[in-house]
């Protein structure tokens, strides 16, 4: 199980997030999340937020780390890429 994830840089909620994606599959995100114990309702379109603080908890379980610039190429790369739409809801 192959997961990455980037730098925690991006802001909302007066926090930085990380986003947590797979080159493979949800499921194998989904399944990969639970194990950090990250609610399901992070998860948005083909990633999940993750807040800065949990950054090394996931790394310390396997994510690899990468930049922002590489998750999109990565999603992109295994047809997991979902652009926010008009009125497109969250989706798990």
């Amino acid at each position: 199980m192959t997961v990455y994830i980037d730098p925690p840089a991006w802001p909302g909620h007066g926090r930085l997030w990380s986003h947590l994606v797979s080159d493979v599959s949800y499921a194998e995100l989904h399944a990969f999340a639970a194990t950090l114990g990250v609610p399901r309702r992070a998860f948005e379109r083909d990633h999940y937020d993750l807040p800065a603080h949990r950054y090394a908890d996931a790394v310390s379980a396997g994510a690899l780390e990468v930049s922002s610039r590489e998750v999109v190429r990565l999603l992109h790369g295994a047809g997991l890429r979902r652009r926010k739409g008009a009125g497109q809801r969250r989706s798990s």
